[in-house]
Order: C-alpha cells, then structure tokens, then sequence
C-alpha cells in the first residue's frame, strides 16, 4: 500500500498528469479528458477561495449532472474544504434536515464550465474531506466524517486488491454519487487508476446491457438488485458480456443464488465484500483469486484487523458467532456533531459494526445476524425507526413498528404494523402515499 497524501486531491492530480488527453468521463453526449476535468476543477477551487470558502469549511453537492458532480467534488477537495454529496432522492425537508446538520458554506446546484490551475490547499491527514449521509439507529440522517488520510488509503485498497484496476479498465457508474460505493468503488478509485468511467444516470436492464456490449466496459460496480433485474430482464438473455472481466457487489450482501445465476448469464464473477458509510470494504473476495465461498463475504484486506467478541468485549473463540468489530487505516473519524453517537460505535481504534458474524480458521466471514435495527433495503440502509417516527404523525394512526423482510429483488423489503387511534379507517394504499409524499423512494 503507498502512502497516503495530506490532501486527495494530490493522489488524483498525479493520475491526472500522467495521461493529460486520456478520456476519463464519459456520459452520452458528453465526454472529458483527465487535464480537462483537472483544470475544471481548478476553476471550481478558485471560485470557493474567491468567495473566502477554504480549509476549515463545508460544501454540499446538489448536483444532477454527473460530469459536474466530479467537478465540484474534486475541486471542493482542492480547496481544501469537506464535501458532503447529496442524495438526489431525497425529498425537500429530508434535504432541509441534513443542511442544517451541516451548516455549509455553500450548497452547490451548478457548475460553470471555467477553467484554473488551481494547487491543492494542504491539509492535515486527519482533516474531514467527504462527509456522506447515513441513517442511523435512532432515525435521524448523520453525517459520517472521512479524512483524508481514512480516504487516501481506501482508494488505494479499492484500486489494488479490492477491485485490481488498470489504466486500461472501462468503469461503469449507475450507482448515486452519494452512496459510498458509488463515489468510491465507481468513481474515484477508477480516476486514481487511470481508467475511464462511462456514467449511466438512470439505471434500466436494457440500457445497462446496451452500454456494456457498447463502450465494452470491464468493471461493472453495483448492488444486488441491479444484478438481478439484469439476471430477470429478456435483455440479458444472448446479450453481449464478452468484455466484462467482474462485476463488483457492495451495500447489502449478493445472495449466492444471484451470484451462480450471474456467471451463468455473463461467464463472469460476482466479486463480493462487505463495507459501510464508515468504513470501506474492509473485507472482500479478490478478482485475482477465484476461490469462492457460498455463505462468506469475503476475508480481510491488508492492514484490516477483525475480531468477533461477546457482549462483554471479549474475543470468542474461531468458528464461535459475536459481534465484529474492524481496525483499519480507513475507519471514519466520526459523525458529525454527535460525539455520543460516535462513542457508542468506536472501542479505541476498533469499529463495533452491529453485525454477528463468524471467522473461519482460513479468516473467510460469515454474517449470521445483526444487533440494530436497520434493514439493507436495495444497498441502501434504512432504519425501522425512522420510518416509524413518521408514520406516527399520521393522525390516524396510534402506534407503529417497522421490520425488514427477506425479498428475493432487494435482499430485504420493508414492513410496516400499525394500530389506527379508535374509531379510524386507513387502508394500506393510504399509508404508502402518505409516507411518498414525506420520504425518499427507497424508504417506502
């Protein structure tokens, strides 16, 4: 593993002048090559020092157009501040909730096309450079702080034995922007490695095939359900795969069901892992090694640490299930203002997951339950007690408790029980529209 810089931005500006003309993003209709993008990022770094925004401060990205997302995240990572990316999908007053938790100097909507050759703003390795938006046990959205060091050594994990990444590697990006995977696994390790990133904003079957077969993509990242509408669409069936090395599953865990029906499909591996807001894939299979193992989700990466522990903190012995908690150089810092929170999660330098798991002699994981109430609904996490918080300001309703089912699609699905206040009629259509209009459309 090299070492780390004291800003990111430096590790990608080292890639970037390597190959200044390669085309590096891509997106129909629009295509950009790495000096380009660099000194687009520059002209976007300049804009926030002009506006007296630098080290010390905080951004959120509201951004659709994908080209300009990478612009405003590599230059915000210039300037030196923290980008917080948000979530698309989210509605107004979720958005609302999360920048007031942030309090940013700016919220950035749009990206001018100027050019600069703006130089990264030093800063400290335990400086925060992204914060990305989590929900928590307790229902409220928390910003996960990444410094830069924690970031620098993800994307080179990512990069080498996580995803083995060439200069010659065609990336495809159909995960948001905001989801750790989608940012990190799709985007950043690709630019750090020299590779192209081709850009689908709309995920569909027939779209994701037609642009596999079309800009021969080799790395496909994503989550288990886009595999399996895949797997499930008349599209797949005959189409053409022959330049997909491996595709790459994060978020919730890929069914081994879903992963023989893959390789059946495309000849091609599912490479599965195990990874979180705050911590990257510290555990995974490796696209250089093709052993497999149906229930696991993988081993640990270099310079990962795993322990499963009783409830007392105390190891268990080998094969015995407890919780796993992770030591790696890539760990979070911690969640933006709320210290307790961070405490409750952190055991010195040792990440306490909330995931029962099992490590077998040969180190591969099994995860065998969890100890929060969150459900893993389509690779985003979703927690029971949000969505019961809200489904409790209905005026009809009196009581609520929400759990994750098992779904064949999505891994898990949501379930919601509800006690109406006497007196009261409220029919099951009733409550998912009522909960549409207040939630994003993965929490519904």
């Amino acid at each position: 593993m090299s070492e780390v810089s004291a800003n990111i931005a430096q590790l990608l500006e080292a890639s970037a002048r390597r190959r200044p003309d390669k085309t590096v993003l891509l997106q129909e209709g629009e295509e950009i090559d790495f000096k380009t993008l660099e000194r687009r990022a520059g002209g976007f770094a300049g804009m926030l020092a002009g506006r007296g925004i630098g080290r010390g401060d905080r951004i959120a990205i509201q951004i659709h157009n994908r080209l300009s997302f990478v612009t405003a995240l590599w230059g915000g990572l210039k300037a030196g501040v923290a980008v917080a990316p948000l979530n698309e999908r989210l509605l107004t007053e979720e958005l609302d909730k999360i920048v007031a938790d942030l309090d940013p100097a700016l919220v950035v909507k749009e990206v001018d096309q100027s050019e600069d050759d703006f130089q990264p703003v030093e800063t400290a390795i335990e400086d925060p450079a992204i914060i990305l938006y989590t929900s928590g046990s307790t229902g409220a959205a928390k910003g996960v702080l990444l410094s830069h060091g924690a970031t620098g050594f993800a994307l080179e994990s990512w990069k080498t034995p996580v995803m083995n990444l060439s200069v010659d590697d065609i990336v495809l990006s159909a995960l948001p922007l905001a989801h750790s995977l989608g940012i990190f696994g799709s985007v950043m390790a690709p630019l750090l490695a020299g590779a192209c990133v081709v850009f689908l904003p709309r995920f569909t079957p027939e779209d994701a095939v037609e642009i596999i077969a079309r800009r021969k993509i080799t790395i496909f990242p994503g989550v288990a359900p886009l595999f399996r509408r895949i797997v499930d669409s008349p599209a797949g069936k005959g189409a053409d795969f022959s330049s997909l090395k491996y595709a790459l599953s994060g978020a919730a865990p890929c069914p081994w069901e879903l992963f023989r029906e893959w390789q059946a499909l495309t000849g091609t591996r599912i490479i599965r892992g195990y990874g979180m807001t705050e911590m990257f894939r510290p555990i995974s299979f490796s696209p250089t090694d093709d052993h497999e193992v149906p229930d696991s989700i993988g081993r640990a990466m270099p310079s990962v640490q795993l322990r499963v522990v009783d409830d007392d903190g105390h190891d268990v012995a080998t094969g015995e299930s407890g919780e796993l908690i992770i030591n790696s150089p890539a760990r979070f810092t911690g969640y933006l203002n709320r210290p307790d929170e961070t405490a409750q999660v952190l055991d010195g330098d040792w990440f306490k997951t909330a995931d029962i798991a099992t490590i077998s002699t040969d180190g591969y994981v099994r995860i065998v339950g969890r100890k929060k109430e969150m459900i893993l609904r389509g690779g985003y996490t979703v927690s029971a007690g949000e969505i019961e918080a809200m489904l409790a300001t209905h005026p009809k309703i009196s009581e609520a408790a929400v759990i994750g089912v098992p779904d064949r699609d999505l891994g898990e699905d949501i379930a919601a029980f509800v006690t109406l206040r006497p007196g009261m009629e409220l029919t099951p259509d009733e409550i998912v529209e009522f909960c549409k209009e207040r939630m994003a459309s993965y929490k519904y």
